[in-house]
């Protein structure tokens, strides 16, 4: 059986680092400051951060877009891959400092497998500026009886708060990118269609999600921070854009293999962090 920590990384687990100071902006192929990205990013709804999950560079670069668009007075909040939805009740209570570390802690190990001090940082950053968290994820057993029995194996109880009719319908690269996973874990292709499947309920789930916080908060930025597979551009912001008109870029890392200054274009990406 897949791990779900394979099925969330998606085989983005190359190494990946990042310098703040060096951006390159891909739909012209300059090399732009940090502070130049802000400034076009915190014009749009939503920004996506793309992140090798044990990556520390990685979240100290999230921390600090975090902490720019915080520091230019734009309104914001920050929507987490690693926490479910139906956990919000525990972010409410950790940003608004009703609940101790040692009350929160159980909470984040109940949503997400990676060590808390990998993130521990931007909690306490949103924690010590009321930076809203939205909770965005879907419960592990959801996505696991699609990886190995398929969309259709769900009950209707399992599918109510869902997208309807998810699909392996994507694009050719994102076709290949999900095929170079499925050949990593040696599948079988009824199991390789469920792999697919999996990611679209993922993606899907998590930007519609994201669209219902946007109905009833209209105004600032949302920083969303997930793994490099739903931040590309042709995982949730795709979602987003079949759904609903909001605006936003993707900043990714950069990944050798994957995302690369030279092959990166503008069906992947808005910015990547150089190393």
């Amino acid at each position: 059986m897949l791990s779900l920590f394979i099925l969330l990384c998606l085989c983005f687990a190359a190494e990946s680092g990042v310098n703040a100071d060096n951006v390159l902006r891909v739909r012209d192929g300059k090399i732009i400051t940090f502070k130049q990205m802000i400034e076009e990013v915190k014009k749009v709804n939503i920004v996506f951060f793309g992140e090798i999950h044990d990556s520390i560079e990685d979240h100290e670069a999230e921390l600090a877009v975090i902490r720019a668009l915080h520091e230019s007075d734009t309104p914001m909040s920050i929507g987490l891959e690693m926490f479910r939805s139906d956990s919000q009740d525990a972010l409410d209570s950790w940003t608004r400092g009703k609940s101790s570390l040692e009350q929160f802690l159980p909470a984040y190990y109940d949503n997400w497998r990676m060590p808390w001090t990998f993130y521990r940082e931007i909690f306490w950053y949103s924690r010590e500026h009321e930076i809203p968290l939205i909770g965005l994820n879907i419960p592990d057993e959801i996505a696991k009886k699609v990886a190995r029995q398929g969309f259709a194996s769900l009950t209707e109880q399992e599918k109510k708060h869902l997208p309807t009719g998810i699909s392996c319908n994507v694009d050719a690269t994102y076709m290949e990118f999900i095929r170079r996973a499925y050949t990593d874990h040696s599948l079988q292709e009824r199991q390789f269609v469920n792999f697919c499947e999996a990611q679209m309920v993922w993606d899907k789930s998590m930007a519609r999600h994201l669209v219902e916080y946007l109905k009833k908060n209209r105004s600032g930025t949302v920083v969303v921070l997930a793994g490099v597979g739903h931040a590309w551009k042709r995982g949730m912001p795709e979602q987003i854009a079949m759904e609903s008109k909001h605006t936003y870029r993707v900043i990714l890392p950069l990944i050798p293999g994957q995302i690369e200054k030279k092959t990166v274009t503008t069906r992947d990406a808005d910015y990547v962090l150089l190393k």
